[in-house]
């Protein structure tokens, strides 16, 4: 039998969001001395950058791993469209009892697109809170 080649696909997207982080159990003294200034109880913005990556087989007759339009859809829907201009601890559910970290931003945005990606692809997010800070998930 013939190995297909695996190979990934990466769409890069963009989002504007605000977001506070903060422990609601402790003090304003510890949020203060573990988060500093993105304790901000009027909230801070951060322009991310959002980098959605896919790994699969080619399809022999389409050529493709995934259609990109597809790809590009699915990230509009389930991401750009619920976070976009959004205060994520106010406006996004999931953030409600959850705090926004960029770790917890990126493992949201996982599940948001793993739950509509068919079973067979692997997916990997990258998001860039500032030029200079990112993460990745899954870590491996």
């Amino acid at each position: 039998m013939i190995e297909l080649p695996r190979v990934s696909v990466f769409r890069k997207e963009h989002f504007n969001a605000a977001h506070r982080l903060f422990h609601t159990n402790w003090s304003d003294e510890k949020n203060q001395e573990v988060f500093g200034l993105c304790n901000n109880p009027n909230y801070h913005g951060h322009n991310y950058e959002l980098i959605v990556q896919i790994t699969g087989t080619i399809n022999p007759e389409t050529g493709y791993v995934i259609d990109m339009k597809e790809v590009s859809q699915l990230v509009q829907k389930e991401i750009i469209h619920k976070f976009d201009h959004k205060n994520l601890n106010l406006d996004v559910p999931e953030f409600a009892h959850l705090n926004p970290t960029a770790e917890n931003i990126a493992c949201v945005i996982y599940q948001k697109i793993r739950a509509a990606l068919a079973s067979h692809l692997d997916l990997k997010i990258r998001l860039y809170e500032t030029e200079r800070n990112f993460v990745e998930f899954p870590a491996h």
